[in-house]
């Protein structure tokens, strides 16, 4: 049903490197980069960022954005190099019973306070 999520940055060029590196381990690409905005995504632009040099952060308000992954392998890649990058832990690799049987996810936080979580179903 979601087509597309953006999100606001304050700093475009760092954003865009930290997302390059991370969403990589999802399989998704930058595929647009014009000015004030860069889009990923695997076929068309998904995911985008969005220069916002006037954003204001607001510690853990609720939102947050999840990324489907392919396996539990490619959630851990995608924490592993997030926490490499400079993301800070918001919720480690592991399964999350108390959402469903099966949920393994892991969330970072961005620079600019943007909660991103990576999730695959297990069987």
């Amino acid at each position: 049903m979601i087509d597309h999520v953006s999100i606001g940055v304050k700093d475009l060029a760092s954003a865009g490197e930290f997302y390059e590196s991370v969403l990589s381990k999802l399989g998704h690409k930058k595929l647009i980069e014009k000015s004030g905005t860069i889009g990923f995504g695997k076929k068309y632009p998904e995911f985008w960022l969005n220069h916002r040099p006037n954003r204001a952060k607001e510690p853990d308000n609720g939102m947050h954005i999840c990324l489907r992954c392919s396996s539990s392998d490619s959630v851990t890649e995608f924490y592993e190099t997030a926490m490499a990058s400079g993301a800070s832990d918001a919720g480690e690799p592991g399964f999350r019973p108390e959402y469903t049987a099966g949920y393994f996810a892991a969330f970072i936080m961005d620079a600019d306070g943007n909660k991103i979580e990576a999730v695959t179903f297990v069987t």
